[in-house]
């Protein structure tokens, strides 16, 4: 296998080759994978932490803008509403959104002898952690380098007192970077289930799309399936669905891959009325296309999980 690091081929991160390989020439983080090496201290208690927990699931997209936390605040809903339990992690540092969608805006993370508490989010009861709730002011930014940004997602993982969970789900920032390295390193002795690519149908997202793919499959993380948001416009008023951009593009992408397509979501007023409120799409418009969407991609995933 170093062979084929120095050869050019794959990330070295977790080999006794990173930051030192061929391939790692002019990548910004050669020298902080340099510093890194031997056994992670915090190891120990992330896998006591996460082997409580069932199934550990990344939610990944390849750009931003198509939708990716929505479809993680709506599947964890729709799971929790199948009676499991369910945890929600935000790992979008830099732009958190999760606190506002699940309702938990404004409150703070209390730390006790056993960790740090997760918030109870009011639908259904899923736990949400997320850096918008440590913040003194939701409006500050974070300018944070890599280093602090892995620490503060190793301590969502190790410090916070999950308990025991059918499902923990990990809300990614757009693309390939330090987030999911550290969400993917932390995960390696636990046996994640794997990954959900979200993605739009536009020819622009698809493309982004394939990157996420290769990412996965060099990191050996199993790709659960595709979802596809923002496959067709709801009219509010007589429910007709109109296709805005060419359909069909996930379907071709996860036959191209072998992939699974678990489902599509529309564009639906009822689901945008919801995010901008906080509120539950799923008690407000139980009925709504959106709503029978995300339950039916909830059931295709606890089918092809192993049980």
């Amino acid at each position: 296998m170093d062979d084929d690091y120095n050869s050019g081929m794959g990330c070295p991160s977790e080999s006794s080759l990173a930051g030192r390989a061929k391939v790692c020439d002019g990548c910004p983080g050669k020298a902080l994978c340099q510093k890194q090496g031997g056994v992670d201290p915090d190891q120990e208690m992330i896998n006591l932490r996460m082997n409580a927990i069932k199934y550990k699931i990344l939610i990944l997209s390849g750009k931003g803008g198509v939708g990716k936390s929505s479809i993680a605040v709506g599947l964890s809903i729709s799971l929790a509403q199948h009676s499991n339990k369910v945890g929600l992690v935000d790992v979008d540092i830099c732009g958190p959104s999760i606190s506002k969608l699940m309702a938990v805006e404004g409150a703070k993370v209390v730390n006790t002898q056993y960790g740090w508490t997760p918030l109870k989010s009011p639908h259904e009861d899923v736990k949400v952690m997320s850096v918008g709730n440590i913040l003194e002011h939701s409006d500050n930014a974070i300018i944070w380098r890599g280093p602090r940004k892995t620490q503060l997602i190793k301590r969502f993982i190790k410090d916070t007192f999950w308990g025991r969970l059918d499902y923990i789900l990990f809300d990614t920032p757009p693309g390939t970077s330090d987030e999911h390295l550290t969400v993917v390193s932390a995960l390696k002795n636990v046996k994640p289930e794997g990954a959900i690519i979200v993605t739009t149908p536009q020819q622009v997202a698809l493309t982004t799309i394939r990157k996420e793919i290769n990412f996965c499959r060099k990191m050996g993380i199993r790709i659960i399936g595709i979802v596809e948001n923002m496959s067709g416009y709801v009219c509010p008023c007589c429910q007709e669905v109109s296709y805005l951009f060419q359909s069909g593009g996930a379907e071709k992408l996860a036959d191209e891959y072998g992939l699974k397509l678990l489902g599509k979501i529309p564009v639906d007023s009822n689901l945008t009325a919801c995010a901008e409120e906080g509120s539950n799409l799923f008690t407000k418009h139980p009925d709504s296309p959106a709503s029978i969407a995300f339950r039916k991609i909830a059931t295709e995933l606890e089918t092809t999980l192993p049980r």
